[in-house]
């Protein structure tokens, strides 16, 4: 007969925190929010962890290359979308891998035979404005000069000028020599008031470039996830149907770690998935999703570097509807943690969770890191945001962005639902809608960063390892929800206590 769990299906928000004793070394400044993304042995620290415990959803409309770099910069991870072809979505990964580096391989690169206009046409396509000129036109020919936006004037210098007449030429240019440290070369930066340092080789042959306003971002976001090049870190999606195709490009690209981005992970063909990118590659791969103690087991024997939990309860996600499968995302976050820990007490290996779905306010996600997951997925929070790829647009008064599932037929991911049937989707599992517009990126994230170490200081942790352990969690009533929001006045308008 089939097996029956009478336990209610939990979410979220049936649970509140209790508060521990305050110490005075309590304060949100104390607090820190670093975690594993990828798993390690007992007493080793993770080859990938995030600063903060945010990754964006492997969705069209929320993950590209620009949110991959504005996360990246406060400290998370972006899995850009895989429902697109192979060479676009390692293109992306290509534009996030060059977008901040400490020594950056020139990717905008011309020999003094060409003119202005090639200048122009080269800095519309790539948005750099240096130009690295060197005597074969590649990014490690020998170098004979600089372009940059001060070498000419666009309203005035005729468009066949060659570059030879107004680069600034290898003789007047400072540079370094291959071997100088980061810390050298950003000197040399500021003793010569440069912009980039050029850095050549005995031969005089191009090397890698350092910009100053790398230099300027780092500073400013101290939190910025690297890795060891300086470079940003970031993560892609991958399906169960095209990966022979697809992992090579995104490998070759520089991605750091993959996902496979599926409505039901606990599969052969994740497994088979799985084991091809640990045969065949040195790079992490993330797996899922799933909701119980078996879906983790088989995935982690798999080989997967973090498991990804939760079916049906994203806000667009209509698989419990449609299907009937799935599981209320604080039961399945309970379970899951309960067989990683059982796990790791076995094997000393910690495999990270990744909580997908199932929040609707800020303090969810303080609830999900307390219940024992290491970091949580979010799609509808980001797609608010300026950042995120989806047109801004006036509906009624009020300015929305365009969001939808990767089970809608708008973005037709029939690779993410594919259960070895035609190739096609046959149904929705997703839905096409709208989300509040919210503004930057940054603004908000430090607004839930700073709700989630304020609650942490109220449950006396410092770290996310205290929060699991001493977290005391309550299962509430349904009228004590209605006592937990504001009741019996007549609100004010305040834009101070809005929700996402």
């Amino acid at each position: 007969m089939a097996t029956y769990y009478m336990e209610p299906s939990r979410t979220f928000s049936e649970f509140l925190l209790i508060p521990n004793l305050t110490t005075k070394a309590c304060t949100p400044a104390n607090v820190k929010l670093k975690t594993p993304l990828v798993k390690f042995n007992k007493g080793e620290e993770p080859a990938i962890s995030l600063n903060i415990p945010f990754s964006s959803a492997v969705m069209q409309a929320v993950s590209d290359d620009g949110m991959a770099i504005a996360l990246a910069r406060s400290g998370g991870i972006s899995f850009i979308f895989g429902s697109q072809s192979i060479e676009e979505q390692a293109q992306m990964v290509r534009k996030v891998k060059g977008y901040k580096a400490g020594f950056v391989v020139s990717r905008s690169n011309l020999t003094p035979e060409h003119s202005l206009s090639d200048v122009l046409a080269l800095k519309e396509e790539t948005g750099h404005s240096t130009v690295a000129i060197t005597d074969d036109g590649t990014a490690n020919g020998k170098l004979l000069g600089i372009v940059t936006g001060r070498d000419y004037r666009k309203s005035r210098d005729s468009q066949d000028r060659k570059i030879s007449e107004f680069m600034t030429p290898f003789e007047k240019l400072i540079y370094g020599k291959s071997g100088i440290t980061l810390s050298e070369a950003n000197n040399l930066i500021w003793d010569h008031k440069l912009n980039c340092l050029p850095i050549v080789d005995e031969n005089g042959k191009l090397d890698t470039l350092v910009f100053r306003k790398d230099y300027d971002e780092h500073k400013e976001n101290p939190m910025e996830l690297l890795d060891k090049n300086k470079s940003y870190i970031v993560g892609a999606g991958i399906n169960t149907k095209d990966y022979t195709e697809r992992v090579p490009a995104l490998v070759e690209a520089g991605v750091d770690i993959l996902v496979i981005d599926s409505s039901d992970g606990y599969s052969e063909w994740q497994h088979e998935t799985v084991q091809y990118v640990k045969q065949n590659f040195d790079v992490k791969i993330g797996a899922g999703n799933v909701v119980d103690r078996e879906g983790f087991r088989y995935l982690v024997e798999s080989g997967a570097d973090f498991i990804k939990v939760g079916i049906g309860g994203g806000s667009i996600c209509i698989t419990r509807e449609q299907k009937g499968i799935g599981r209320g995302q604080a039961s399945s976050v309970m379970e899951v943690v309960e067989a990683r820990d059982e796990y790791f007490r076995e094997t000393g290996i910690y495999v990270p969770i990744c909580s997908d779905g199932g929040i609707v306010h800020d303090y969810h996600v303080t609830l999900a890191l307390a219940m024992g997951a290491d970091f949580v997925m979010l799609g509808r929070y980001f797609a608010r945001f300026d950042e995120s790829p989806t047109r801004k647009l006036k509906v009624g008064n009020n300015f929305v962005k365009e969001y939808w599932g990767e089970g809608s037929n708008r973005a037709r991911n029939w690779q993410r639902y594919d259960t070895g049937g035609k190739s096609k989707l046959l149904f929705e599992e997703g839905v096409d809608s709208y989300v509040p517009y919210a503004g930057s990126l940054q603004e908000n994230l430090d607004k839930t960063l700073g709700k989630i170490k304020s609650t942490m200081c109220n449950c006396g942790s410092l770290t996310l390892d205290e929060l699991k352990q001493n977290a005391r969690i309550a299962l509430v009533s349904a009228t004590s929800l209605v006592e937990g929001g504001a009741h019996d006045v007549i609100l004010k308008e305040s834009s101070l206590t809005e929700e996402h």
